[in-house]
């Protein structure tokens, strides 16, 4: 499991109406214990897109990085960490708006 530590969220601009919903990224630095198999001395975040529509909203995708060398990490998180990162998009994407 790991922890989140700051974040930021900016809405995604659609000037040609290609999408549906209003779209939210968010840069998510997240911290690790050592004995973590995603555990990196470079520290790490994660880049989640979160969907927002009148009748649902949800985790779009996320991909994991290393802070300092911006590598992208091909690891997929445990279901309950998806559910930890769904579950703050759903609660902090309005900020996006302000």
């Amino acid at each position: 499991m790991f922890t989140i530590t700051t974040y930021t969220v900016e809405l995604i601009r659609d000037p040609f109406k290609i999408l549906t919903g209003q779209r939210y990224e968010f840069i998510i630095d997240i911290e690790v214990e050592e004995d973590d198999e995603l555990y990196s001395e470079s520290g790490l975040y994660i880049r989640a897109i979160y969907n927002v529509t009148e009748e649902t909203s949800a985790l779009m995708k996320y991909e994991l990085y290393e802070k300092t060398t911006e590598l992208y990490l091909d690891f997929d998180l445990e279901d309950d960490e998806v559910a930890v990162v769904e579950a703050f998009c759903k609660e902090h994407y309005s900020e996006g708006n302000e």
